[in-house]
């Protein structure tokens, strides 16, 4: 299969992450997690728009409203905030605060939020890491599910990097990621009650050694049920059948710190690919990617349902 990578005009982020298409605009929304960014790349103008979220300093993901055309829940810190931005504007500001997590614990005070995505029925799933220090040293992150109408809950406990998020409706299954564990786990999944449940490895990142190992970071699904599991370390997004842990397909890219990936276009095949060019890696590293030429399809991505 010969696939075709190419980078978006201006699409640069230090740290480039959390890419959400949305259907109804053909728009890619991605954020700049230490700048505080929001982006949005106009797939009709080729274009990329970015704003500074006034008075916020992370950005760890940004998913569209439902109901609206210029509100996001972003990941803040320890909190999920409300921004309005009306996607052209160079400043986007805070309406309200969602909700916060991990308060009144001076433990969790370097913690903030990664990446964060919807399941199909519209709840938030999103995590927690550690930012401040050693992220593999301590597992003071958390896996939260906000449910419409304000319903918190803690899926997970004991994370390293909150990473990662798939699900399946047709097999019933969630897919996370904690980039600490090297691994990419399958969970069963109720779609009624989103409820996570029998947790098993189904891609295994781990190398001979600890220095060695691959770092998965982001992940998206196709209608096939393959799972496309970035790389933070290894210049690669792996193709993987979750069944048999075969590995389809290596994309190769030319930067090395591959952070997540989400299908887009017209006919969800294009995958839009964030990287990150933190720690002084050299250009082109942060650039946003289109891959075309996978004769793969994505599902619509949720909004999420206040």
């Amino acid at each position: 299969m010969s696939y075709k990578v190419e980078p978006l005009p201006d699409s640069h982020a230090e740290l480039g992450e959390g890419p959400h298409w949305d259907v109804a605009t053909q728009n890619l929304y991605y954020v700049d997690i230490n700048a505080g960014k929001l982006l949005r790349y106009n797939y009709n103008e080729n274009k990329v728009y970015k704003a500074k979220i006034e008075g916020e300093d992370l950005a760890g993901f940004a998913i569209p409203v439902e109901g609206t055309t210029d509100q996001f829940a972003v990941g803040s810190g320890r909190r999920v905030v409300i921004v309005q931005w009306d996607g052209i504007s160079e400043t986007a500001k805070v309406i309200k605060t969602l909700f916060e997590v991990q308060t009144g614990d001076e433990r969790f005070n370097g913690n903030r939020f990664n990446d964060g995505k919807c399941d199909p029925r519209g709840r938030l799933f999103a995590g927690t890491m550690r930012y401040v220090g050693d992220e593999f040293e301590h597992r003071y992150g958390e896996l939260y599910k906000y449910e419409k109408g304000g319903k918190i809950e803690v899926v997970k406990s004991n994370v390293g990097i909150s990473n990662g998020l798939a699900w399946n409706e047709k097999t019933k299954k969630f897919y996370y990621i904690d980039t600490t564990d090297y691994e990419v786990k399958e969970y069963d999944y109720d779609f009624e009650t989103g409820k996570a449940t029998n947790p098993k490895v189904v891609f295994n990142l781990r190398k001979n050694s600890p220095k060695d190992h691959l770092l998965p970071d982001g992940m998206t699904i196709d209608t096939d049920g393959n799972i496309y599991v970035a790389t933070f370390n290894g210049y690669t997004i792996y193709k993987v059948n979750p069944t048999t842990g075969k590995v389809l397909l290596e994309i190769k890219f030319p930067c090395k710190q591959i952070t997540s990936a989400a299908f887009g276009g017209p006919n969800l095949d294009i995958l839009y690919v964030t990287t990150s060019s933190r720690f002084g890696e050299p250009d082109p590293a942060g650039t946003t990617y289109k891959v075309t030429g996978l004769g793969a399809k994505g599902y619509p991505m949720t909004k999420i349902q206040l």
